[in-house]
């Protein structure tokens, strides 16, 4: 699937990020990204703050270990995750750690 890569131990996620839905979820892919609704609005950087947290619960690591490598004020967004801890069977990831 095109929108994660490995890069050694970190994830790398291709998003596309829906603000102001009715609640936080994963809803499949929007062409060759990955497609995440907020409750948060897109203001003062609230939608990026709170896909870092919510990312951050899915892999089940820290907020610390989750960053915005790109996109900040774009609804297409590329993310770190440093070291996930788990991957959430819904989005299909495979290891591709060493």
């Amino acid at each position: 699937m095109a929108f994660y890569r490995w890069d050694g131990a970190d994830l790398i996620l291709d998003c596309h990020l829906q603000p102001k839905a009715s609640k936080d979820e994963v809803a499949g892919l929007h062409g060759e990204r990955l497609k995440i609704r907020l409750t948060a609005p897109p203001v003062e950087g609230k939608a990026n703050a709170q896909l870092l947290a919510f990312l951050a619960t899915c892999f089940a690591v820290s907020k610390s270990q989750v960053s915005l490598e790109s996109g900040q004020q774009s609804r297409q967004k590329r993310v770190r995750i440093r070291q996930p801890q788990q991957l959430p069977a819904e989005l299909g990831i495979e290891l591709g750690r060493p």
